[in-house]
């Protein structure tokens, strides 16, 4: 009896040392994991404060009222009195108080937007939505002019077409039926001349030129299509002649399937009464557009998908050389039969050529489609300041009324531009280069100086500020206005030619240049608001609130400004290019 109870004692003991060590093992284990955890836990939390204090982009400071709070604060609906005069709603957040950036934005004038980058999505603020371009180098009168290679102003809403008679943009900017505008058209030129500057050489096929490239037309029954040597014309090669009926089944057709390359240039001798035309498809949705080029004096006219371009009734039997963008010119003919929304979403890369019509009676010779022709541009808006430059006084006239704002007298039809002469002597300035010496560029080039020496008051662009300083006004207006970027473009024209012109003649142009400069430095710092800039003086010549510059303007003189430091070293020049830079990511003018 007593073994049995030895035993019995011997078994339990022996359970409970059992138990024991179970216990330990899942407490050892347990340890082990927490121990694991926490490490875990602590290395993460290491992490992301790490990545929070230390990223790319400083952090601001959160709130989050007490530490006994709650993680998750409780927002309140809570009204904002804006100075007084009226309230919006806000949101409040523990001790934080958050307005609605749809209001920052307007109160401020700053800009928001949101975007999801890298997955992640946030919100990007800027305080001006201006563009500060750094020059490459030192300015050359040859090489690009500021940075206009990236302008592209035949697609500017205020440009109505290109006009297919001279080449150059018709500009809607102050009378809607369109006009004529020298500054709109030597920006043309000029960043027409800069991206052949700037952008690989275009890549061309010739598609008919009568000998070397023949194409396969279609010639209806009834139709006749011939190539024949036209020996009036320089050079007296082989032409592309056709003779057709009056309806479009009757004309010669080259059907094609041409993407990309969407230039035309091509040698035209229309008869009354035909037609060129291109037929261009839009390759996502299937969409046919017609382009016709006729012999009329029509800027553009629309009829459905047809969009017609006239060429000139003076083109009558007689060779015109067209060079002619299709995208831009469908592109001009889309607002009158499509939304905006749907013209501005078009690219290029949509777009194909499928077909080129010939109607009537003529011929056509060189006919070319390539990815751009931009020295072709550029010598159209050459010739077309050639043409149009007025003997007597060397200016360029602005054909519409113009007035500048309340208490500046109204600019009559036929004012002339300071901002206008020195583009256009920017851009004759290169053509004389380019060309290798053509004069009628140079003479064009200094025929418009005369303007810069005729008071403002008797038809020129010369003001005088305090009696002291001349000034070349972009509108010589009265009172003076004083605009500072029409001013400074002037001053490049004036520096283009002086470095252009032969020696002898460029004495003019140097004087002009040296005295505006001299003017500038006494006078800029009068449009520094400690925030931006002034757009002109009307502030000191009016007696009224400054007319502030809008980014984009702002920053059009910070890139002059940074443009001329690489001209003159003065430091005030570059320092103040350097501040005004810095208003636009909303640094100020130190304060009392």
């Amino acid at each position: 009896m007593t073994a049995l109870k030895n035993s019995v004692g011997a078994s339990a003991n022996d359970q409970k040392a059992r138990f024991f060590l179970v216990i330990m093992r899942l407490n050892l284990k347990f340890l082990l994991i927490s121990l694991c955890v926490t490490v875990a836990l602590i290395t993460f939390a290491l992490w992301a404060n790490c990545g929070v204090g230390h990223g790319f982009v400083p952090k601001w400071p959160q709130h989050h009222g007490d530490s006994a709070d709650s993680p998750f604060e409780q927002t309140e609906e809570i009204d904002c009195i804006i100075n007084q005069e009226y309230a919006i709603g806000c949101r409040k957040e523990g001790d934080e108080v958050y307005l609605p950036f749809s209001f920052l934005q307007k109160y401020f004038d700053v800009y928001g937007s949101l975007n999801v980058v890298d997955g992640s999505r946030r919100f990007d603020w800027t305080h001006s939505y201006g563009k500060v371009n750094y020059p490459k180098g030192a300015y050359d009168p040859r090489g690009i002019f500021m940075y206009f290679e990236n302008y592209n102003v035949e697609m500017r809403d205020r440009v109505k077409c290109i006009s297919a008679i001279d080449g150059v943009p018709i500009s809607t900017q102050w009378e809607s039926q369109g006009y004529f505008y020298a500054t709109q058209i030597a920006q043309f030129g000029l960043s027409h001349y800069s991206k052949n500057l700037t952008e690989p050489e275009p890549r061309r096929k010739t598609v008919e030129d009568g000998e070397r490239e023949t194409a396969t037309w279609i010639v209806p029954k009834g139709s006749s299509m011939n190539r024949t040597i036209d020996r009036a014309r320089a050079g007296a090669g082989a032409v592309l002649s056709f003779s057709t009926g009056k309806s479009f089944d009757t004309a010669v057709v080259l059907p094609m399937d041409h993407v990309l390359d969407l230039v035309l240039s091509v040698d035209v001798l229309l008869k009354p009464n035909s037609t060129l035309c291109v037929t261009l498809q839009n390759r996502e949705t299937q969409k046919l557009y017609h382009v016709y080029y006729i012999l009329a004096d029509l800027l553009i006219g629309v009829q459905d998908e047809n969009i017609y371009y006239g060429i000139g009734l003076n083109c009558t039997g007689g060779w015109k050389h067209l060079t002619r963008d299709l995208f831009v010119d469908l592109q001009k003919g889309l607002p009158q039969y499509a939304s905006t929304d749907k013209r501005r979403k078009m690219r290029r890369t949509e777009l194909k050529v499928v077909e080129i019509s010939l109607l009537g009676n003529g011929s056509i010779d060189n006919l070319t489609l390539s990815t751009s022709e931009h020295i072709s541009h550029f010598y159209d808006a050459a010739e077309w300041l050639i043409r149009h430059q007025d003997p007597s006084t060397g200016g360029w006239p602005i054909p519409v009324r113009r007035k500048l704002g309340s208490g500046f007298g109204e600019l009559a039809r036929g004012w002339y531009s300071a901002m206008a002469q020195g583009h256009a002597i920017s851009l004759l300035a290169r053509a004389y280069y380019h060309s290798k010496g053509d004069k009628r560029y140079l003479r064009a080039a200094l025929d418009g100086l005369k303007l810069f020496r005729i008071p403002s008051y008797q038809g020129g662009v010369l003001a005088t500020f305090l009696g002291k300083y001349a000034w070349y006004e972009e509108y010589p207006t009265t009172p003076h206005s004083f605009v500072l970027n029409g001013f400074i473009y002037s001053l490049l024209g004036l520096y283009d030619l002086n470095s252009t012109a032969p020696a002898n003649q460029s004495n003019e142009a140097a004087v002009l240049f040296e005295q505006g400069m001299a003017s500038l430095k006494k006078m800029l710092l009068l449009y520094d608001t400690g925030s931006g800039t002034s757009y002109d003086l009307r502030h000191f010549t009016l007696g009224i609130a400054p007319n502030l510059a809008r980014w984009d303007y702002h920053a059009t003189h910070v890139n002059q400004l940074l443009l001329l430091a690489t001209i003159d070293p003065d430091p005030l020049i570059s320092q103040t290019a350097e501040r005004w830079k810095n208003y636009m990511v909303g640094k100020r003018a130190p304060h009392n």
